[in-house]
């Protein structure tokens, strides 16, 4: 999933998370991540509130770890995802003019992209499967 936010703060990224939980509901939010591991930027240093669900309740809504500094391969899957999104937004250019239906059409592309570790299946296909979908 990717959700764009207006820049890097805690309260930004605290808000995209609270819009994701609100379209999936709260427990298919908390089923699906179980766990966040973030980089050590400022943005993530808020972990009570990444943790807290938007409704308030007292059963977190996911549980955050973060990665060693300088480890990206600690969060190997968000690095291959921030590779897809950078076919379409090099590094460095600004995201201001993106919209959300453009956002949307990136994480389609990276959805249904075809991949040899998943036996040229899509990672939409796998998701779909495991939730009792297809």
């Amino acid at each position: 999933m990717i959700e764009k936010i207006p820049d890097k703060t805690q309260d930004s990224v605290i808000a995209g998370l609270d819009r994701i939980e609100r379209r999936m509901g709260m427990v298919n939010f908390r089923e699906t991540f179980k766990t966040i591991t973030t980089d050590n930027g400022r943005e993530f240093y808020d972990y009570e509130r990444i943790e807290e669900s938007f409704t308030k309740s007292s059963i977190k809504r996911t549980k955050v770890y973060y990665c060693d500094a300088y480890s990206s391969w600690q969060r190997g899957s968000n690095e291959n995802a921030n590779r897809f999104i950078r076919r379409f937004l090099p590094k460095g250019e600004s995201f201001r003019g993106i919209t959300r239906n453009f956002v949307k059409y990136i994480q389609k592309f990276i959805n249904t992209y075809p991949r040899k570790m998943f036996k040229f299946k899509t990672s939409r296909e796998l998701f779909q499967h495991a939730k009792g979908v297809i």
